[in-house]
């Protein structure tokens, strides 16, 4: 703190990028933009530009293969569109959309706060489609602010460093990540299979056992699509709203997967209508079922982690409060 005992500019941009809540790096990137900014002495940016720049510093920054996001079972926005551009799988019209959708809706509004309050200083200001710089913006970073970018670097190689803590085997990972984002595909509308899903499910919740409503069915990808990132008909069961938002994007336990693989089983020897997809999807025999789903399973626990199970043994089709809670809430 000064002598004066008054905060300048300067200590309000160190205090945003020191102690400014980091679950992911974008308050990095988008001061690093604005200070890049100031030095080209550009001043109004459109947003469309800033998102530019993101993706180009995101593609320099992700070369090292370092986790974005502090949640170790997840990648943040910004990683999934870097590397679906990488692949081909989006083009750059089709980016700056996405990073002006999610990474932007989340970090320009919040840029200013620490400890969830807003501070004094402002650098920057949005007007309609543009992202105006500030004049204290201009005092810190023009012909100046090497030290205040090489402690934003620093801090954001620490995040990097603390988020790879918390994830094992992190270039596995993303190898893992990157096997299923090649063979994936952008959603479908799959509320259309609730039909031909019921009539094995019979209004039965696949996770609690409850009855379902009708208004109150919702589609699950048992191994969340986040891995996946398909809608392939045998991981897909249908739940609860309230179970399905419980479970979200969690790996379940090993006992629904093995349910899983005796629902598809039961569907293929019924002659079901879906009988056909899911041998195209997993085999001609029950054992390459089998090893098909359990071996997606595994690469699923490596790369997330997590399971949806509460404390050890936890089950929600057996937890009579569970239970009682569902039944309570449909009510």
């Amino acid at each position: 703190m000064p002598a004066n005992g008054q905060f300048t500019a300067r200590d309000f941009w160190r205090a945003i990028i020191l102690y400014g809540l980091n679950t992911a790096t974008y308050k990095m990137a988008l001061g690093q933009c604005i200070a890049e900014f100031v030095r080209n002495e550009q001043t109004k940016i459109s947003v469309d530009d800033l998102a530019l720049e993101f993706l180009h510093l995101y593609r320099e920054r992700l070369a090292n293969g370092k986790p974005q996001l502090s949640n170790p079972q997840r990648q943040s926005v910004m990683e999934q569109i870097v590397e679906e551009f990488n692949l081909g799988l989006i083009d750059t019209a089709h980016a700056i959309a996405r990073i002006k959708a999610q990474p932007f809706s989340e970090v320009i509004p919040r840029f200013h706060t620490v400890n969830g309050e807003a501070v004094v200083a402002r650098f920057y200001e949005v007007s309609g489609n543009s992202i105006i710089i500030t004049d204290e913006a201009c005092r810190l970073f023009t012909g100046t602010g090497d030290d205040l970018l090489d402690e934003l670097g620093s801090r954001w190689s620490m995040l990097e460093a603390a988020f790879e803590m918390n994830r094992d085997n992190s270039a596995l990972v993303n190898d893992i990540r990157r096997f299923y984002l090649e063979r994936g595909y952008k959603r479908t509308n799959i509320t259309d299979l609730v039909p031909a899903l019921q009539g094995y499910q019979n209004g039965i919740c696949f996770y609690c056992g409850e009855h379902m409503q009708d208004d109150d069915i919702h589609v699950d990808h048992v191994i969340p699509r986040q891995l996946v990132r398909h809608d392939q008909v045998w991981n897909l069961v249908l739940a609860h709203a309230f179970c399905n938002q419980q479970k979200s994007d969690a790996l379940t336990e090993r006992y629904y997967i093995d349910k899983l693989i005796e629902r598809n089983e039961a569907l293929i020897l019924s002659n079901h209508p879906l009988k056909r997809k899911l041998i195209t999807q997993l085999g001609n025999t029950p054992v390459a079922r089998r090893n098909h789903v359990l071996r997606v399973y595994e690469d699923a626990r490596v790369a997330l982690r997590y399971t949806w199970e509460g404390i050890r043994g936890y089950n929600p089709a057996t937890d009579p409060f569970y239970k009682s809670f569902v039944r309570s809430i449909r009510r």
